[in-house]
């Protein structure tokens, strides 16, 4: 015999609690307002070290930071356990703004740019003087990143036991870059005299090492900073180039104030993430000769005001090579076949 029909009302509805939770979500980020700010002084593999009061701790980062990136130098804001025991971990929560940011492309058209320190005063550009032969192209685009990032540039002249340093720094005549020249003992060391003058241009300062690898920069480090020991290797006698000792970026104490940020040598320098227009700027031996130049010229064509300016001598003795220098970053920065940026 069939039932008969029911009635239903809200007592037979059954609702399902949340997976979620009953509060409401909110956009509203953690002010963490005790967290102490630290500098990151190395990276490895997702972890940051970084010196908090003297001693080091060992730090993630936070999700809520994205895709901001932390890098040697960066101030940051840390939480959670900042003792440094072994075996604990802190956690980034913000990066504190910056006073400069060196970074390169992998070339000259590349859209991703790479940050590769933060907060530095000044950019050491070290080249050997032979074995490796130094690369003018080279030092002249890291020249270009220094004054973009707004850092001081720092010319270090390696291996003058080897070749005399007044032919490459004939290149730079006129141009007021302050240069070392550090040159090797009878049994290999470096000279110490050579060091001192180094390590004096460094005091109370921030500095980048940066150049090829097998130009003697980590051999340098090692004397500057005694008990470091970073690896070192040797030039390829068939490339002419050499071997990458150095895996990442590090920032060590100098015993008298300042710090060196040693990186991993480089076999380009892209300039993709530095406006054309700016480039000239950065060439100041050659900045006033636009004046004549005709409105939206390249600095690359026929009616273009750089050249008579150079044949008058206003750019001085290194006028003709330097004007060839910018034409090729130029051409480079355009996409333009000729001056790959590890062809320094």
């Amino acid at each position: 015999m069939p039932q008969p029909s029911r009635r239903y009302d809200e007592s037979d509805v059954r609702v399902r609690p949340s997976r979620k939770g009953s509060r409401p979500r909110t956009k509203d980020r953690p002010a963490h307002a005790d967290a102490e700010i630290g500098m990151v002084v190395g990276v490895d593999r997702g972890r940051w070290t970084c010196l908090l009061d003297g001693h080091e701790v060992t730090a993630m980062r936070a999700r809520e930071l994205g895709r901001t990136s932390t890098v040697v130098g960066d101030r940051v804001a840390l939480v959670g356990d900042t003792s440094g025991d072994p075996g604990t971990l802190a956690r980034i929560v913000r990066v504190e703004p910056r006073s400069s940011v060196l970074r390169r492309t992998a070339d000259d058209t590349d859209p991703y740019e790479r940050v590769i320190v933060a907060n530095a005063d000044q950019l050491a550009i070290v080249t050997a003087l032979a074995d490796p032969e130094p690369r003018p192209r080279m030092v002249d685009r890291c020249l270009v990143a220094a004054y973009d990032a707004g850092m001081e540039p720092l010319l270090v002249l390696t291996k003058a036991d080897l070749v005399s340093p007044e032919g490459f720094l004939a290149n730079y005549d006129g141009l007021d870059i302050p240069h070392c020249v550090v040159s090797r003992t009878a049994q290999g060391t470096l000279d110490g005299a050579a060091v001192e003058l180094v390590r004096a241009r460094l005091h109370d300062q921030v500095t980048v090492f940066v150049g090829h690898s097998g130009v003697g920069k980590s051999t340098l480090v090692n004397a500057l900073v005694p008990g470091v020991d970073r690896a070192t290797g040797v030039v390829n006698a068939v490339t002419g180039r050499g071997r990458h000792t150095s895996t990442s970026a590090i920032a060590l104490a100098l015993p008298d104030g300042g710090w060196v940020i040693d990186t991993p040598g480089v076999r380009s320098f892209g300039l993709a993430h530095v406006d054309p227009d700016r480039i000239i700027t950065y060439f100041p031996e050659l900045a006033g000769g636009t004046d004549d130049c005709p409105r939206g010229c390249s600095h690359d064509e026929p009616d273009c005001g750089l050249d008579a300016w150079v044949a008058a001598g206003n750019a001085g003795p290194v006028g003709v090579a330097r004007l060839a220098s910018l034409r090729r970053l130029l051409r480079s920065r355009a996409g333009e076949a000729g001056d790959g940026p590890d062809r320094g």
